[in-house]
């Protein structure tokens, strides 16, 4: 073959070779084609090669040609790529540098969207929730960029709903408390998020075994961060969820998270509170929910409420120091409606659970002292009723050292009120002899004269 021609039809094959090369990135194919094809698998192997030892420094220049040239590859430059840059991020100190390689992992989650955004596990809602948790942990003192990922992880939750990782959920709410706290959310859409993160985690709760400790404490901390907001003011709370009430006095969830935010937020007052209170209490009696009941009625002096739902609490309650704690919180009601005969009735019962126990006794004689000025015939008499409270005062430090401070103040106070020395004369009676009360307090007691 003659030289000309030979040389010739090596110019055309090399033509052709270096026609054929092509980068994925330009062609859309997963390696390009001819040599590029074998570039981007050489620096594929390579990079993926280094990766594997940790040897990040070696690894990152090979991964970058892959990044950039054959995008299409595999899924596997964006999770490993995103991991090496912030890994990287953690040691670089310059901030110029910083900032390179934050925009450089912006573009890896941008990549990522434009070339995998239709994988079947993690497709765009995946990775823009992971690129907005990136942005939130590197800039999250940029209100604008705080804004954005705001914006991506609102749009994020609401395509992947329960699927939402749980670092997103965290992360939607928290950015939404910042942005509130821009002026560029309002009261009533934090409340939306919360309710929809506090959902969500709910459902993961209900549905997840191995990780529902973790996710429970992820849902008291989203309570946490919308207790704290700002939003959660009692006005606030009770012109949201006020005009939801009716719909929702079977929801069992909705009125534990309702009842929480608004103990949490010091609303305890609240009609709403009260109200909620009672749909909870009728879905899910307790003790501790009747006795929560019982002390809010008492705040509102609606005695007669407060009453009927301590009597549920003391019927409910199993353990026997809680029941005692709640007759004798009756007792007081009672003491308060000068009910005096009850008050006593409420202190025995509480007695007979817990002999050991001296604030029942300084109950009784708190109440026979109350009723003295109205007990027997005459003043002698109404002074009689004082023995008698102040032998259960020293009842009552008698049984138990702790009341004994109290009981040692009333019985000082109390003792002004016995009858003279020349009172017990006229009425042919002796200090230290036994003396019977009748009447309602009907007691044995002993005569004493005041000192």
């Amino acid at each position: 073959m003659p030289m000309k021609i030979t040389t010739l039809l090596i110019t055309a094959l090399l033509l052709s070779t270096a026609a054929f090369a092509q980068k994925g990135v330009e062609d859309g194919s997963k390696y390009g084609h001819g040599e590029d094809s074998v570039r981007c698998l050489e620096n594929l192997s390579l990079y993926a090669e280094y990766y594997k030892q940790k040897n990040l420094k070696e690894a990152f220049p090979y991964w970058q040609i892959a990044f950039n040239e054959c995008p299409l590859s595999t899924s596997r430059i964006y999770s490993d790529g995103e991991n090496m840059i912030q890994a990287m991020m953690k040691k670089e100190k310059d901030a110029t540098k910083q900032e390179e390689l934050y925009q450089l992992l912006m573009k890896v989650y941008d990549q990522r969207i434009k070339y995998f955004g239709d994988h079947k596990r993690y497709p765009a809602s995946y990775i823009n929730g992971k690129k907005a948790v990136s942005m939130l942990q590197y800039k999250k003192d940029d209100p604008e960029v705080v804004k954005e990922a705001q914006a991506l992880l609102k749009q994020t939750v609401s395509e992947r709903k329960a699927s939402a990782q749980p670092a997103v959920l965290m992360s939607y709410m928290m950015s939404t408390v910042a942005t509130f706290k821009l002026n560029a959310t309002t009261a009533e859409d934090l409340v939306d998020t919360y309710i929809e993160v506090s959902n969500i985690f709910q459902k993961q709760i209900d549905a997840d075994s191995k990780y529902t400790d973790k996710l429970i404490e992820l849902k008291n901390q989203v309570e946490g961060l919308f207790a704290q907001s700002g939003a959660a003011d009692c006005g606030t709370l009770a012109s949201i969820f006020e005009p939801q009430l009716p719909d929702h006095t079977q929801d069992l969830d909705w009125l534990k998270r309702v009842n929480r935010l608004l103990a949490r937020g010091d609303c305890t007052e609240s009609d709403l509170f009260y109200k909620s209170s009672e749909h909870l209490h009728n879905i899910e009696p307790s003790s501790s929910s009747a006795f929560g009941l019982m002390q809010m009625y008492l705040k509102t002096n609606d005695l007669d409420k407060a009453i009927q739902y301590g009597k549920e609490a003391v019927e409910l309650e199993e353990d026997i120091n809680t029941k005692a704690k709640y007759h004798n919180y009756l007792s007081i009601i009672y003491l308060s409606q000068k009910q005096y005969a009850a008050v006593r009735a409420e202190a025995y019962k509480a007695i007979a659970l817990r002999p050991d126990w001296g604030k029942p006794y300084i109950m009784i004689g708190k109440a026979y002292a109350a009723g003295a000025n109205n007990f027997g015939a005459d003043e002698f008499e109404h002074k009689t009723a004082y023995w008698a409270a102040v032998d259960q005062f020293a009842k009552a430090k008698s049984v138990d050292p702790e009341s004994a401070s109290e009981a040692n103040d009333l019985i000082v106070t109390y003792s002004q009120y016995f009858p003279g020395t020349e009172e017990i004369f006229f009425r042919n009676l002796k200090e230290g002899e036994a003396y019977k009360l009748g009447d309602w307090i009907n007691v044995q007691t002993t005569v004493r004269a005041k000192k």
